[in-house]
C-alpha cells in the first residue's frame, strides 16, 4: 500500500497489503520524530466487525476526506489512503508513514491485541487520530481506546436522524473557528454513557432542546465534538457524521478539515483549555488572627493593579468577637470598619492599607435590623501606577442622622502610597454623594468599573426593603419612616431623579470633580408634565441590587448582574417569581425594576389607599411612575429586556401571553429558555469578560480559548450558575439570549473547602483569575473568608512548533 493510491480502487477490491500473520506486539515506534513527515499522508481505516456490504456512510466519508486533502492552500494539503485491513497496525514501517489515522469504522472488536498495541505505539510516538461517529463504538473492551475516543455511546441513544442546533463554543480551534456559533444540521445524535466534559476539550455541544434525545439524554452539557492530547499524540473525535448527507455539507467538511490539520501536525491548536486538571486553584490569604482583620475583612469586592497587586475590601462586618450595636439611641449604632487590603503576588504578603469608619455593622436579623451599607466598592484610577489614586464607594458613619435614619452614600478618591501600600485617609476628595435611607435594609449595590474613555460606572442598589411586597415587585408605597418610603422602589430604582437603583456614569477630573459624558440616559434638564426632574449621572435605571459590574474595554460594553426579589414561585395576581438577572448593556437604558423583569415580564401595580389590592399590569413599553413617592418623571423610558434571568425553577422562565401581552404566570405552562441555569437561594455575581494577551510572557494566563467570553456566576455554588457564555452581538444589546454556555465549576472549584460563596472575580494582568470567597456566615468575616487565585498550568498549543509537519510555526 502506498500513499496516493486511488481511494475508489480500495473500496471494493481486496484489502491492501494483506499480511499472512501479525507481527509481534509493538511497544515503541522506531522513529525519532513523530509519524509521517512533510509529505503529509492520512490513513482512512474503515474495518468493521459486522458482516455485509460497506456502509454508504463510510464511502461518503472516504470520498469527502480525499477531496478535503486535495483542496485548500497548497501547504495544507495531504494525500489519503483507505483500507479495511487491520494488519496495517502491526506494520511499524508502513504505519509510521502516516501523519494521522481516521477511524470511519463501525462498532465492534476490530483490532486484535497486537493491532491495538500497534495503534498505541503509533500514538505514543506522536501520531494523530480522528474518530468519526461510530468510531466511538469500536474496541468496546479496551479502556485505552475509550480514552482515545473520549466517551462511549449510551445504550439508549436515539437512532433517528434529527435536525438539531450545535453550539460551537470553541472559536479558536481550526475545526470550529469558521463555523456558525449556532450550527443547525441533521444527524444521528449519540447520548454518552459518561459525559467526557472536563477530561476532554469540548469544541462543540448539541442543544438537546432542539431535538428528542430520549431517556439517555445528557442534559444541557451534551458534548458532540472534542479533542485532547492523548498518550503522546493528538486525538480528535466528533459524534457527527452519522449520515451520508453530512459529508456533502460545506460546514461539516470544514469541521473535518480543521480536525485533520491539527492531528496531521499541519497547524497548532489548543486542546487543553477546558480540561479540569489543567487549572490550579490556590487560597492566597490565611485566616485572620483572633480579634483582627489582618488578612481580610467581610469580603465585598476586589480590583487588580497593572503591577499585579490585588486590592480588596471588607464591607464593615467584623468577626463574631466584635460588638454589634443595633440600638438607634446609641451614637455607635452600626459603626464598623471598612478595610482595604493589598495582596502582593511578589511577596505573597497581605498589607492592611487602611480602614474607613462606616455605617455597616448592625449584624443580621430582619429587614429593620440588618444593614447592607458600608464599604461597597473599589476601583483604581486608569493612571494608578503614576498617581496611586483609589476610588471607594461607601457610607461614612459620620454622616448618619439617627433622628431621620438617613445617611450619605459617597464615591471618594484617596491616594495610596505605592511604596508602602498604605492609604492616606486624609487625601479624600468626595466626587459624588447622595442620600440613602437606613431605617430598613437593603440593596446597596456597590460595584464600580471604567471604560476606555475614562468614564467611571457606579452601581447602586434600590435602597428598598424586600419585606412588604410578598417577594414580588418592590412597589408598596405605604411603609415609611418620617416621610421617607423604604418599601417602594419607585421612589428609587424607578425614579429618574434619584441615584439609587441605578448604574451611574461620570467622568472624574483631576481636581476631584466630575463631568457628565454624552450619551447618558438623561441630561439632567428634562421636565415632565408633572414637573419632575432627572439626574444626568444616570446611565442605567431600573436595577435592583447590582453588586458587580464590568466594562470590556475592547468594546466598551457594560456587563451587569443584579439580585432579584424573594418570591419562590410566579403569581397570577402579582407577576413573576424572583429573577436574578444578567445583562449586556450597549447603551443607556431602563432595565425594568420594579415594573418588569426578565424578557419584559410585567408586575402588577399597587398603590394607596390599599396596597394589598392589585391594580393593572405595568406596560413595559410605556412604563409610568405613578407612585406618591416619585419626584421624577412620570413617563419613563421603555424597558429593555435582559439577556439572562433565572428563578428557583430554572433558567429564563417564559409563559404564554394573552392578547395584551400579559404572561399567564401559571407554573405548569412555563418553559425554560436557558436550561443550564437554576436558582433557589440565589444572588447573581457578574464577572469579567476575559481578554487574552498574546504579548504577555505569563506562564499562568488562561488560554485564548476564553477570549471574549463573559463570566457569570452566583454567590451560591449548588445549582446556581458559574458559567462562561457567548452572546450574539447582533441582538445582545436588546436582550438576546446567550448562544452558548459552559460550566466553570470544576475549574473555579465549589464546595465547603473550595470557593463556595463567590463574592467577586476578576482577571489580573498576568491572565490569572482572582476570586473572593465571602465565607460561611453573613454580615461578618470568618475562617473561610479568603482571596483565591486560579491559574492555568496546561501549557501552550500542540504540537510543538518544531514538530509541525512542514516546519512553519503557526
Amino acid at each position: 500500500m502506498t500513499a496516493g493510491v486511488v481511494v475508489a480502487g480500495l473500496l471494493s477490491g481486496p484489502a491492501a497489503t494483506a499480511r499472512p500473520a501479525p507481527e509481534p506486539p509493538l511497544t515503541t515506534m522506531s522513529v525519532k520524530s513523530p509519524p509521517g513527515g512533510a509529505n503529509v499522508r492520512v490513513l482512512l481505516f474503515y474495518g468493521s466487525a459486522a458482516a455485509g456490504e460497506e456502509s454508504p456512510v463510510v464511502n461518503a466519508g472516504i470520498e469527502a476526506i480525499e477531496k478535503i486533502g486535495l483542496s485548500g492552500p497548497a501547504d495544507q494539503r495531504f494525500r489519503t489512503v483507505a483500507t479495511d485491513d487491520a494488519s496495517v497496525f502491526t506494520d511499524e514501517t508502513e504505519l509510521g508513514r502516516y501523519n494521522a489515522i481516521v477511524f470511519l469504522t463501525g462498532g465492534g472488536d476490530i483490532l486484535d491485541p497486537e493491532q491495538e498495541a500497534g495503534l498505541e505505539a503509533y500514538m505514543e510516538a506522536g501520531g494523530g487520530f480522528v474518530g468519526i461517529h461510530d468510531a466511538a463504538r469500536a474496541e468496546p473492551y479496551s479502556d485505552w481506546f475509550t480514552g482515545l475516543v473520549g466517551a462511549r455511546p449510551a445504550a439508549s441513544s436515539p437512532t433517528a436522524v434529527q435536525r438539531a442546533v450545535v453550539e460551537v463554543g470553541d472559536r479558536q480551534h481550526p475545526a470550529t473557528r469558521d463555523l456558525p456559533v449556532q450550527w443547525k444540521r441533521p444527524d444521528q445524535w449519540f447520548n454518552w454513557a459518561k459525559n467526557p466534559s472536563g477530561s476532554v476539550h469540548t469544541v462543540a455541544r448539541v442543544r438537546e432542546s432542539t431535538y428528542q434525545p430520549g431517556d439517555g439524554k445528557n442534559g444541557w452539557d451534551h458534548p458532540v465534538s472534542w479533542c485532547r492530547d492523548y498518550d503522546g499524540g493528538r486525538s480528535f473525535y466528533t459524534g457527527m457524521g452519522g449520515t451520508v448527507s453530512s459529508y456533502d455539507e460545506t460546514d461539516f467538511r470544514a469541521h473535518l478539515r480543521g480536525a485533520l490539520l491539527w492531528t496531521t501536525r499541519l497547524v497548532r491548536a489548543d486542546c487543553k483549555a477546558t480540561i479540569t486538571g489543567n487549572y490550579k486553584a490556590e487560597r492566597l490569604t490565611q485566616p485572620n488572627q483572633p480579634g483582627q482583620n489582618d488578612q481580610i475583612g467581610e469580603p465585598h469586592g476586589l480590583v487588580t493593579a497593572p503591577d499585579g497587586r490585588v486590592l480588596y475590601i471588607g464591607r464593615g462586618g467584623a468577626d463574631s468577637s466584635q460588638p454589634v450595636v443595633t440600638d438607634w439611641n446609641n451614637p455607635d449604632i452600626g459603626k464598623g470598619k471598612g478595610e482595604i487590603h493589598v495582596y502582593d503576588p511578589r511577596t505573597k504578603k497581605v498589607t492592611l492599607a487602611g480602614a474607613l469608619t462606616v455605617f455597616g455593622n448592625k449584624g443580621g436579623g430582619d429587614e429593620l435590623v440588618k444593614v447592607e451599607e458600608g464599604l461597597l466598592g473599589i476601583e483604581l484610577d486608569p493612571r494608578f501606577e503614576e498617581n496611586g489614586w483609589v476610588y471607594l464607594h461607601y457610607t461614612p458613619h459620620s454622616q448618619i442622622n439617627r433622628e431621620t435614619r438617613m445617611a450619605e452614600r459617597r464615591v471618594s478618591r484617596f491616594t495610596l502610597d505605592l511604596a508602602t501600600n498604605k492609604l492616606d485617609l486624609g487625601s479624600e476628595k468626595v466626587l459624588l454623594k447622595w442620600p440613602v435611607q437606613i431605617h430598613s435594609c437593603c440593596h446597596a449595590g456597590g460595584g464600580m468599573t471604567w471604560d476606555s474613555k475614562g468614564n467611571l460606572y457606579i452601581a447602586t442598589g434600590d435602597n428598598n426593603s424586600s419585606r412588604f411586597s410578598d417577594g414580588y415587585s418592590g412597589n408598596n408605597p405605604e411603609p415609611n419612616y418620617k416621610g421617607v418610603s423604604f418599601a417602594d422602589a419607585r421612589r428609587t430604582a424607578g425614579n429618574t431623579h434619584n441615584l439609587n437603583g441605578k448604574i451611574l456614569r461620570i467622568h472624574p477630573e483631576a481636581d476631584g470633580t466630575y463631568t457628565l459624558p454624552a450619551g447618558n440616559l438623561f441630561t439632567g434638564q428634562e421636565t415632565d408634565e408633572g414637573g419632575g426632574k432627572t439626574r444626568g449621572e444616570i446611565y442605567v435605571m431600573g436595577v435592583r441590587n447590582p453588586a458587580r459590574i464590568f466594562v470590556d474595554k475592547k468594546t466598551d460594553i457594560l456587563y451587569a448582574g443584579w439580585v432579584g426579589p424573594d418570591a419562590s414561585a410566579p403569581s397570577t395576581t402579582w407577576g413573576p417569581a424572583k429573577y436574578d438577572t444578567f445583562a449586556v448593556i450597549t447603551k443607556a437604558s431602563n432595565r425594568g425594576w420594579p415594573y418588569c423583569m426578565g424578557n419584559k415580564q410585567p408586575y402588577r401595580d399597587r398603590n394607596l389607599p390599599d396596597p394589598t389590592k392589585p391594580l393593572g399590569w405595568y406596560d413595559c413599553d410605556h412604563p409610568k411612575n405613578e407612585s406618591p413617592n416619585n419626584d421624577g418623571l412620570v413617563n419613563l423610558p421603555p424597558v429593555t429586556g435582559n439577556n439572562i434571568w433565572y428563578s428557583p425553577q430554572g433558567g429564563a422562565p417564559d409563559f404564554p401571553r394573552d392578547a395584551n401581552g400579559i404572561p399567564s404566570y401559571k407554573q405548569e405552562e412555563s418553559t425554560y429558555l436557558l436550561p443550564w441555569l437554576k436558582g433557589g437561594g440565589q444572588a447573581a455575581m457578574n464577572g469579567p469578560v476575559y481578554r487574552y494577551d498574546a504579548t504577555s510572557a505569563s506562564t499562568v494566563k488562561w488560554p485564548s480559548y476564553w477570549d471574549g467570553k463573559w463570566f457569570v456566576g452566583d454567590f451560591y455554588d449548588a445549582d446556581q450558575p458559574r458559567n462562561a457564555v457567548i452572546t450574539d452581538p447582533k441582538n445582545h444589546g436588546e436582550g438576546g439570549l446567550p448562544v452558548h454556555s459552559e460550566s466553570l465549576k470544576k475549574i473555579v472549584p465549589i464546595g465547603n473547602d473550595g470557593i463556595k460563596n463567590l463574592m467577586d472575580w476578576k482577571f489580573g494582568p498576568d491572565g490569572s483569575l482572582y476570586v473572593l470567597d465571602y465565607g460561611r456566615g453573613f454580615f461578618t468575616s470568618d475562617a473561610k473568608s479568603a482571596l483565591w487565585r486560579v491559574t492555568y498550568t496546561g501549557g501552550g498549543p500542540t504540537p510543538a512548533a518544531d514538530q509541525l509537519a512542514r516546519g512553519a510555526a503557526q
